[in-house]
Parts: C-alpha cells; structure tokens; sequence
C-alpha cells in the first residue's frame, strides 16, 4: 500500500469562470480569453495557498465556456470546457467528484442562483465570485 493512499484528498475548487469574469465590469467583454486566463493564473495562487476557510492546496476547476473555451490548464488549476451550458458542466463536475468521494469538500464559487440551488443538492457548499477574484 503506497503512503498517500489513505491520506485525504484536497479540497475541490469549481469555479464557474463566466460568472466570476463578468461579476466586475473591466471590460471583460471586449477579450473574454484574455479575461478567462487573467482568471485562471490567479487561480493558481488560490490553489496553492487556499482560500481562508480552506487551507491550501486545493484541487482547482475552471469551467469555461464560449470564446474562453479551449484555454490551457495549468499545473495546479484544470480547465474545463463547456460545449453547451457551463452550469450543466459544473453541475457533471461536482457529482462526478461527489459520486467517486462521498465524503469530499467540494466548494462552488458562482453568484447564480440556480446553479448555487443545484450544486448544493449534490453536497456542495457555495460562495461568491469575491472570494476568489484577482
């Protein structure tokens, strides 16, 4: 038995990267790649020290979406692409995360309503795109 097989897995980030772009208005419409990357590399500071409830590391997800689709991922932040609804994808995100781990933190950072109502169905807990924007 190898010696990290019992330790706990990371907490798991989900971000959904169009609510957090859009939640300032900096003119993230005019490069929403650019605006989705800028996002992602903050992420990676996120991931690596944590969020203050939640100590670093973190396993960190970006879901993205439209014109922002098909950015790279980086070592500590995996980027997902949504082919159709971002909030269906992190919806699949987190139960797949919370079927594989029952027992996982899995925190969701978005403002929508909705979606906040589905993920924590699922196990989730939520907060808003403050917590995690650079």
């Amino acid at each position: 038995m190898g010696e990290n097989e019992d330790a706990p897995l990371p907490p798991l980030l989900v971000v959904d990267g169009a609510n957090v772009v859009g939640s300032v208005p900096d003119g993230w419409w005019r490069d929403r790649r650019g605006a989705a990357e800028r996002l992602r590399d903050a992420l990676a500071t996120v991931a690596e020290r944590g969020l203050p409830d939640r100590p670093g590391p973190l396993e960190v997800v970006l879901v993205v979406e439209g014109a922002a689709r098909g950015i790279a991922g980086l070592p500590h932040v995996r980027v997902v692409g949504a082919s159709g609804s971002g909030d269906d994808r992190i919806v699949e995100v987190v139960r797949t995360a919370r079927t594989e781990h029952p027992g996982r933190d899995c925190l969701v950072v978005t403002a929508d309503r909705e979606l906040r109502s589905r993920v924590t169905a699922l196990g989730a807990t939520v907060t808003g795109p403050r917590t995690v924007r650079p």
